[in-house]
């Protein structure tokens, strides 16, 4: 797993690459919520598209994202989800995530 980033005029950008599953849920999540405290972004673009895998680790730390993103009154926005972890955003009744922007 390897996630990369930038911050650009209030917009946080966070490139997953990589398996986003148990073994690095923990470590991204961290990298995450990281990120989110010391750019206090408007909006979180989280861009999947080199993500390989994802299982429910990956659910779990969308979610969360998406609920420190509406403290700070931001928004978060998925890009160029992949089939897999789209499908498994559509198994959790989140696929409207997963089209927030193509």
């Amino acid at each position: 797993m390897n996630i990369t980033g930038s911050c650009v005029n209030g917009v946080l950008t966070l490139r997953f690459a990589g398996e986003l599953d148990h073994h690095f849920a923990r470590e991204a999540l961290g990298a995450l919520t990281e990120r989110i405290d010391a750019f206090l972004p408007r909006v979180c673009v989280l861009d999947l598209r080199e993500l390989t895998f994802m299982d429910s680790s990956g659910i779990a730390l969308i979610l969360r994202a998406e609920r420190e993103m509406r403290t700070l009154q931001g928004k978060l926005i998925l890009e160029n989800v992949p089939e897999q972890p789209h499908r498994v955003l559509r198994a959790a009744g989140l696929q409207q995530m997963a089209e927030s922007r193509k």
